[in-house]
């Protein structure tokens, strides 16, 4: 019995300065497309038209408008960053279209054409404040790609430093793709802080990487054990292009490459046989695989595809992903998920040196209501998260 195709979109930058997680995140889909076409159960079968905005910010609000308009797609893959997302809202409103935006993010955002399938702050940045705070101390320099993904997640780990004493002894935001930044380093390991907080993206990040363990090393320091560099944002698919600097650094996500589990190691051995090339599988890439096989199980639950079936279908629907169960809040589209923290490897892996017990309720405003988290149990505050032993 043949079944409807669906025509989807793709939007992501394969190339540009953050090309590694574009090209990652668009694997993640083609990965869970592949898997959908070849179940004959499955409701529909998935016809993918890719968009590449070359990691231009401008070009994603013209790439989604001809996704919507010209090629009669509803609903959307795509955006990394925070302001290619806001780039599109308006595009997404305005034609009645539904992005799956797979990525973490910054928060304090919620949207009736987005489904959000990233970790939320509370799942990401709140959990690595802790153990910052914990293990490290309180004195940390940031340095961020100038955009609002960088400007609220120091904000929240700003203020978790005030309330613990601390301070933040220097702050710089950099244009996505500078590299310039050896006077930065320099700058860094004069000043010694506890730990160094970056939310640098691509190429910015890979240098910033590097020139901090030469300046660091000129010093006679042990950076990834005098000055510790954590982000919530660091993946597998960027460390070889790190370098010999790639091993040491904290990295707060939901999903490592390195997770023990049944469903991990199918999802890993079928990446690594067609995107192994890419490295490692990476948050990102998964959050969009999620993405796809959720589209798919609303659509299956409606039993239709617009955008109002596919939303209302989609509350409180459950996939069994490769980071463990997943779950769509049904208040505010976004994932109950298991935050986790992880320390770079030679291997181009994360070891898992922290994680929590169970999936986390997101809180995208950080309100901290009093309700169950994942339908289980006491609420619970980010000081419930438990080390891994």
């Amino acid at each position: 019995m043949s079944r409807d195709t669906l025509r989807i979109g793709l939007l992501f930058s394969a190339t540009g300065s953050y090309a590694a997680l574009g090209a990652a995140m668009r694997a993640g889909a083609e990965l869970a497309i592949d898997e959908v076409n070849a179940d004959p159960s499955a409701p529909v079968r998935l016809d993918p038209v890719p968009v590449d905005p070359g990691g231009v910010t401008a070009a994603y609000a013209d790439g989604a408008l001809a996704l919507l308009r010209d090629h009669g797609v509803t609903h959307v893959f795509g955006c990394y960053t925070s302001s290619s997302r806001k780039e599109v809202l308006p595009v997404f409103e305005k034609h009645d279209g539904l992005l799956w935006y797979p990525s973490h993010y910054e928060g304090f955002e919620t949207s009736d054409n987005v489904i959000y399938t990233g970790a939320a702050p509370n799942q990401h940045i709140v959990p690595l404040a802790r153990h910052l705070l914990a293990r490290h101390g309180n004195r940390g320099w940031f340095v961020g790609s100038n955009y609002v993904w960088a400007w609220e997640n120091n904000r929240i780990l700003r203020e978790a430093l005030m309330e613990a004493g601390g301070a933040v002894m220097g702050e710089r935001y950099f244009p996505v793709g500078e590299t310039d930044l050896g006077a930065l380093a320099a700058q860094i390991v004069r000043d010694r802080p506890d730990f160094v907080f970056t939310t640098l993206i691509g190429e910015s990040g890979y240098q910033f990487f590097r020139l901090l363990r030469e300046a660091a090393e000129r010093a006679g320091l042990d950076q990834p054990r005098d000055l510790p560099v954590a982000s919530c944002s660091l993946s597998e698919v960027e460390l070889p292009f790190i370098g010999a600097a790639a091993e040491g650094h904290l990295s707060s996500s939901v999903y490592f490459s390195t997770i023990d589990s049944p469903q991990n190691a199918r999802f890993a051995e079928r990446w690594n046989a067609r995107f192994g090339y890419l490295g490692q599988a990476c948050a990102d890439a998964e959050a969009t695989y999620i993405a796809v096989h959720m589209l798919v199980g609303a659509v299956a639950r409606a039993g239709a595809t617009g955008l109002a079936a596919v939303r209302e279908a989609v509350r409180g629907l459950r996939f069994d992903a490769p980071q463990g169960p997943v779950e769509i809040d049904p208040d505010n589209l976004h994932c109950q998920m298991r935050p986790r923290i992880g320390r770079s490897t030679a291997a181009g892996t994360f070891e898992i040196i922290f994680e929590e017990a169970q999936p986390v309720r997101p809180d995208p405003y950080l309100v901290w209501v009093n309700a169950p988290q994942a339908g289980r149990g006491e609420a619970r505050r980010p000081d419930h998260l438990r080390l891994v032993t």
